[in-house]
């Protein structure tokens, strides 16, 4: 799994060595200006641009080093022309060490603030790991791939979840965006992804499945909204998501679609969207808009590839405004031969496509069966901690379907 911030550029003497010449090239030039070049008027007043120019990219030697060359280079100048006694120069020996002392002072508090935001940027990394743990490359035989892009700057976080476990016969996925963003959606998103993990395992329905989960976030939206489900804090909490079951004995993938955008299968006959039959509610509104699920059955033999996203990239833009056209630039591709090449194109794709800048979070997911007819679990590759909910295997479809025509259970 890939997750893929956009930093800003920081400028530091580390990363350019080059730039410590800069002050000390200005310092050497007046100082030559002033000794060996006649003139009325004196340079050195602008050696005070050496540390406050240092500040700008080094740090807090650096700047106190550059600071006391700059005094001491103004000093040989005064006791050379001989104006070391006058009350000018004075002046300005005094101001230059003001300066310098004052520029020190900002990069100390610079270099701390620094180092309080390194902090946070570790414990949210942390955070990360803990609520969107990496997606394992191997699963039963299932290949998978995955990147994340986190809308705001600098963060590794956001609205957009995914999780996967293994059942006594079969791999459950989950793919999710919160709504919302960044920060904000983290708890949502830890929520779901923990009432998931503490279930899917036990292969219940994936009916079942979906209603544990309604129910989870709609018991947060009703703690928030006070005595009982209130509409407003419902509305404000929903997640869009999608549930996959893949077993392990038949070459087919079962969908449970919450609200989101369809994935797309790429097999031998080419690209197939797998829009749903009967979409249930996103989930945290299904109490407002009760409803019966349904199961589509799809096609999916050895070498094909799922790809699942979330509408942070389809809903990326260009400079004229126009949707990225995922399905259309996946379609036109060739060389997919593995999940990782698909994923690497998608996301270099995107990032062309919108100027690097994108609008929400953006997950994408590719998924190839190795291979068929095999189980290779006996029991969960999770150690959550188990639900009361329980329910028995997936049922199986009774009939083969076209590539392009759900089967609904």
């Amino acid at each position: 799994m890939r997750l893929a911030p956009r930093a800003g550029t920081y400028w530091s003497a580390e990363r350019n060595p080059a730039l410590i010449a800069v002050p000390v090239l200005l310092i050497v030039a007046i100082v030559i200006s002033d000794l060996l070049i006649p003139t009325e008027g004196h340079l050195g007043p602008l050696l005070v641009v050496a540390p406050a120019l240092t500040a700008s990219f080094g740090g807090l030697r650096l700047t106190a080093l550059i600071g006391g060359l700059a005094v001491a280079a103004l000093t040989v100048v005064s006791v050379a022309d001989g104006t070391i006694t006058t009350s000018y120069r004075q002046s300005e020996i005094i101001a230059l060490v003001l300066v310098s002392a004052f520029t020190v002072v900002f990069v100390r508090l610079r270099e701390r603030h620094q180092a309080e935001l390194q902090q946070v940027r570790s414990v949210a990394e942390a955070a990360q790991q803990v609520v969107l743990q990496p997606l394992p490359e191997l699963i039963g035989p299932l290949r998978l791939a995955c990147d994340y892009q986190a809308a705001e700057d600098q963060a590794r976080i956001g609205g957009d979840l995914y999780a996967a476990v293994r059942t006594p016969g079969g791999t459950r996925l989950l793919i999710g965006d919160v709504r919302g963003k960044g920060l904000p959606a983290i708890g949502d998103a830890s929520l779901l992804l923990g009432a998931f993990r503490s279930v899917a395992y036990r292969a219940p329905p994936l009916p079942a499945l979906y209603a544990h989960l309604e129910a989870t976030v709609s018991w947060k939206a009703a703690q928030a909204g006070g005595d009982g489900l209130q509409e407003d804090a419902a509305v404000e909490s929903f997640i869009t998501a999608i549930l996959v079951d893949f077993p392990d004995d038949r070459p087919e993938v079962r969908i449970l679609n919450c609200g989101h955008p369809p994935p797309l299968r790429l097999a031998a006959d080419g690209l197939t969207p797998l829009d749903p039959s009967q979409p249930a509610p996103p989930i945290g509104l299904g109490l407002l808009q009760p409803s019966h699920p349904g199961v589509d059955t799809f096609p999916f033999a050895p070498g094909d590839i799922l790809l699942l996203y979330t509408d942070g990239v389809t809903e990326a833009r260009d400079g004229s405004g126009r949707f990225y056209p995922l399905a259309e630039r996946v379609a036109s591709w060739r060389g997919r031969e593995t999940p990782e090449d698909l994923v690497r194109h998608v996301r270099e794709d995107l990032l062309a496509y919108c100027g690097g800048r994108l609008g929400d979070d953006a997950a994408l997911i590719t998924v190839r069966r190795e291979r068929a007819g095999i189980v290779l679990s006996h029991g969960p590759q999770t150690v959550d901690a188990p639900s009361a909910l329980s329910g028995g295997p997936e049922p199986g479809p009774s009939t083969r379907v076209p590539p392009s025509t759900p089967e609904r259970e």
